[in-house]
């Protein structure tokens, strides 16, 4: 089993980027890889193609960013350390245009880091090093989700706090609301039913799906966002339990 390991870093003069598809179907999940180690690049790559998902690649912040816009990726593998523009900044910058899932790839344990990442947009991470089955899982389970789909819920009022499930539209105040498709998710399913507490485990499930691996304290981080973004008020947190609406919807 083959793992990605921060190792000595090998850059290239200039920004890289390639195209590589692995069987050209239109269907396929496409994925940009922007990891400045050709080492582990080269790892990721050559695991991703055997899943046949059509891949980018850049060493560069800045040339990701651009990829990002003209390529159009399902998800972003997206290392914290690169030249030119951090991840951080990179994903900043992709989330002003983009709702592709990211997921960051950090050589650090430091749960500060990440709460960072997270923060800046990103969906998921995976601490290096990590083995690839691993970080394939984690694809997966994001393309798993549901991904935008209509549904028959008429829009949704709770004070000034409008959800429309339908357009995925938010408005506080009748200002939108720019949420990321994880942030709208949960608040989709908090605004479900605003009088039940909903556990993290259901949250989890309900949002990530029943196969998601990984530290369930992403779930507060994402709630941290959310609140940051339309109002702490909105959401109340039943200690020991999990959230709800709050008082203030």
């Amino acid at each position: 089993m083959r793992s990605i390991r921060a190792g000595t870093r090998r850059r290239a003069t200039g920004a890289h980027v390639q195209e590589r598809s692995s069987n050209g179907d239109r269907g396929a999940v496409r994925v940009l890889v922007v990891e400045d180690d050709q080492d582990v690049r080269d790892v990721i790559l050559s695991a991703l193609g055997r899943e046949h998902f059509e891949l980018r690649h850049a060493d560069d912040g800045r040339v990701a960013v651009d990829l990002a816009q003209a390529f159009r990726p399902d998800v972003i593998l997206l290392d914290l350390n690169l030249p030119e523009l951090s991840g951080i900044d990179v994903c900043q910058r992709v989330r002003e245009f983009s709702d592709a899932y990211i997921l960051m790839l950090t050589a650090s344990d430091d749960l500060s880091d990440k709460l960072v990442g997270l923060s800046a947009g990103a969906d998921d991470y995976v601490t290096k090093p990590c083995s690839m089955p691993e970080v394939i899982a984690r694809i997966r389970a994001l393309m798993r989700r549901t991904r935008g789909a209509s549904t028959p819920d008429g829009a949704r009022a709770f004070g000034d706090l409008r959800v429309d499930p339908s357009s995925r539209e938010v408005f506080v105040g009748g200002a939108p609301v720019t949420l990321t498709r994880i942030e709208f998710d949960l608040l989709d399913v908090l605004t479900t039913d605003p009088k039940t507490v909903v556990s993290r485990v259901r949250l989890l499930e309900r949002v990530w799906g029943p196969n998601w691996i990984g530290d369930d304290h992403i779930v507060d981080v994402h709630i941290s966002n959310l609140r940051r973004k339309i109002g702490s008020s909105f959401i109340r947190t039943v200690r020991g339990v999990g959230y709800r609406l709050g008082d203030a919807a």
